[in-house]
């Protein structure tokens, strides 16, 4: 049988995934960060790594050029032993470079959960989940397959992401594959 968390520290847990979350929409980097001891995101299906404040800061930096109106509506929340469950929808529009995708000014709203693993009431990791096809679906958005401009799209949408895949060294030197 598990020991019942204690009822300050789950509040203090809620209450730190709470302010990163708001602190994310108004992007207050500084604030974010400091809801860690030491920046850690673990983004689980596209296996890569962001450890530490300049590599998390980089990856603030890149997914706000790509999606500068990104924000999130949250579905629910639960509590376990170590962490805090949350399960959202994350919405944005395209309107800037994704790595080396182009932007396609498409809008995406996709449902994710995120792990935010803790250590007594100190988060050491942000753990994120969540379906890469169904949001590349959504930035493609409707391709007809008769018009070449909308082929065109695909090449450089897909060219984009291999390019991004095989030159990003988050994507090269990655450990959770």
């Amino acid at each position: 049988m598990t020991a019942m968390i204690d009822p300050a520290i789950r509040a203090r847990r809620e209450q730190i995934v709470l302010d990163h979350f708001a602190d994310e929409v108004s992007q207050e980097w500084d604030k974010v960060l400091s809801t860690f001891p030491h920046p850690h995101y673990e983004l689980i299906p596209t296996g890569v790594e962001h450890d530490g404040f300049t590599d998390v800061m980089k990856y603030y930096r890149d997914t706000r050029t790509a999606f500068p109106d990104q924000h999130h509506e949250m579905i629910n929340l639960r509590h376990t032993d170590d962490a805090v469950v949350t399960e959202f929808w994350l919405m944005g529009t395209h309107n800037g470079y994704l790595g080396h995708i182009p932007p396609t000014h498409n809008a995406f709203r996709v449902r994710m959960t995120a792990f935010f693993i803790f250590e007594g009431d100190r988060l050491v990791c942000e753990r994120i989940y969540f379906d890469t096809l169904t949001m590349m679906k959504q930035l493609i958005g409707p391709i007809d397959w008769k018009r070449p401009s909308d082929l065109m799209k695909l090449v450089r949408f897909l060219r984009g992401a291999a390019k991004t895949v095989t030159s990003d060294p988050a994507y090269a030197g990655n450990t959770l594959r």
